[in-house]
């Protein structure tokens, strides 16, 4: 499987003549751009996590004639921007839902914020895991209030995970978030059988270096944490290898 990361939480993926697309709205280094421009692919799926700015962009329209089909957070139906789309392209789908055809199945789960999070698995048996904005939100500086919701929305998505077996998860440490970074992702790491981690919605940050703290509370696992648009790494049985050009 090979992995390009596009920016923020946007993440191209290969597994053999598939080619799977996550929220990218914006690809400063034309990595999918170049994908579809060479055509080395049987199948194109873009995949779109929720509406926010940084997850959904009208630029992907560009692909229209070679994708095989788009695949959007329902939330996105509501918006002016998706009405440029081909709708015979779109699949819109909701929490708890799943869609497949003859060479990929998704489910979906829920976000804590806005929109869904992917369950991908592809015809090799493949698995991959896309958070979308799924996170535990604890802001330092909220209302006790809001930190006890955060948590309490995260934990009731978290129950519907809990041993969720993929080969690769991406999952949200916002640099934002500060010392609470790591909440999200450890939690959800002890709880699920994921083989492998990739850290996302870091734009702006340097890579995330996993915290004495966590070391102790979830048991070994390959990570990368992408910094540049443009990163490639090849995840080989469950190890991530730094790509030569």
């Amino acid at each position: 499987m090979e992995i390009v990361y596009l920016l923020n939480s946007g993440f191209m993926i290969r597994d053999n003549q598939t080619l799977l697309v996550f929220d990218d709205y914006d690809d400063p280094a034309k990595i999918v751009d170049r994908a579809v421009t060479k055509g080395n692919f049987e199948y194109l799926y873009i995949f779109a996590s929720h509406a926010h700015f940084d997850h959904f962009d009208t630029h992907i329209r560009a692909y229209a004639d070679q994708v095989t089909r788009y695949i959007f957070s329902s939330d996105i139906k509501r918006t002016k921007r998706v009405k440029i789309f081909p709708a015979d392209d779109i699949t819109f789908i909701k929490k708890y839902s799943e869609w497949r055809d003859e060479n990929i199945k998704v489910w979906t789960y829920d976000s804590t914020d806005v929109g869904v999070s992917f369950l991908v698995e592809t015809d090799s048996g493949a698995r991959i895991f896309h958070a979308g904005d799924f996170n535990w939100w604890y802001w330092e500086n909220d209302t006790d209030e809001n930190k006890n919701l955060a948590k309490k929305v995260f934990d009731k998505q978290l129950k519907r995970m809990k041993g969720l077996e993929v080969d690769v998860a991406f999952f949200p440490v916002d640099g934002r978030l500060e010392n609470s970074q790591e909440f999200g992702i450890t939690e959800f790491a002890r709880n699920t059988e994921a083989k492998s981690l990739v850290a996302m919605h870091r734009a702006g940050y340097p890579a995330w270096i996993p915290s004495y703290k966590f070391k102790l509370e979830v048991e070994p696992l390959p990570i990368w944490s992408p910094v540049k648009p443009g990163e490639k790494r090849f995840l080989i049985d469950n190890k991530f290898s730094e790509a030569k050009d």
